[in-house]
């Protein structure tokens, strides 16, 4: 399970779009200025355990969590040890790669520089200490408790560490036991990732569409408003409305990820609006 936003199968194509985005926008699928920096791209492991997948909303709503994790870890700013690799990336195109791993890769993935998110109600973000997998029952199929996504600072294109190149880039995907309610996101002061009704993207697309929504909704705050929802611990949900709700979004004035079809949808398809409370107009 893998997406790239800027590839397909792994080629180096231009990024997502965003609507409105301005004429150097890293989301702009058009090619710009930023495909002349160096590009850089944004790991994300998702665990896997083949006995007990996570669930895919909530494997999609640590994605979401995770990079926002990393857009504030004091790490990444200011003259912490990321910056650097943080401003480079922000400056090329925004990419993001989703790969998966289980077991001893898992574990070797954790202990690379970088942040795990997932976990406990009670937990926050870790830099180390994967845990043990969850047994699978005689009767049925099992879900992992929660999702572990863990996201390392940006590398470049060609620079992946051998913990991760070699990790698979496909073949599987993620289920929800049951759907999540489309029209009833839990409290009306959640931050909400709404995905498109009409598309039908993998796990691993989706939880780089999600990613992007999030960091979005992150640029758009005040700083006031990046502390407050950091504070809280990032509490967000993903969310599929009905059509007629997706409809009155993407023409809402939020922010909007738009996807330039280097993989799975058409050029130009609109795939995650970022409700962030403090955002509605």
């Amino acid at each position: 399970m893998s997406i790239d936003d800027t590839a397909g199968t792994g080629a180096d194509n231009p990024a997502d779009d965003t609507s409105g985005a301005p004429v150097d926008s890293p989301f702009r699928h058009e090619r710009t200025a930023r495909d002349e920096a160096p590009q850089f791209v944004l790991p994300l492991v998702v665990r896997i355990e083949k006995a007990a997948p996570p669930t895919r909303t909530d494997a999609l709503e640590a994605a979401a969590r995770a990079v926002l994790v990393m857009l504030a870890d004091e790490r990444s700013t200011g003259d912490g040890e990321w910056a650097r690799a943080m401003r480079d990336w922000q400056d090329a195109r925004i990419r993001k790669v989703v790969r998966r791993a289980r077991g001893a890769e898992w574990r070797k993935a954790s202990l690379l520089p970088g942040i795990t998110v997932g976990g406990p109600a009670d937990a926050g973000p870790t830099d180390t200490g994967p845990t043990d997998p969850p047994q699978a029952a005689e009767d049925g199929p099992v879900f992992a408790p929660y999702a572990e996504v863990r996201v390392f600072p940006p590398i470049p294109l060609d620079g992946w560490p051998k913990e991760l190149a070699k990790l698979q880039v496909s073949g599987t995907d993620l289920d929800d036991p049951e759907a999540p309610p489309a029209t009833d996101p839990p409290g009306p002061d959640t931050p909400v990732l709404w995905l498109s009704p009409d598309l039908g993207m993998s796990a691993g697309k989706a939880m780089a569409q999600a990613g992007h929504g999030a960091q979005l909704a992150w640029w758009e705050l005040s700083e006031t408003e990046r502390k407050v929802w950091r504070e809280a611990g990032f509490p967000l949900a993903v969310r599929t409305p009905d059509a007629a709700r997706w409809r009155r979004l993407t023409g809402s004035g939020l922010p909007l990820v738009r996807d330039a079809g280097f993989t799975e949808i058409a050029p130009g398809s609109s795939t995650v609006v970022a409700d962030h409370p403090a955002l509605r107009r």
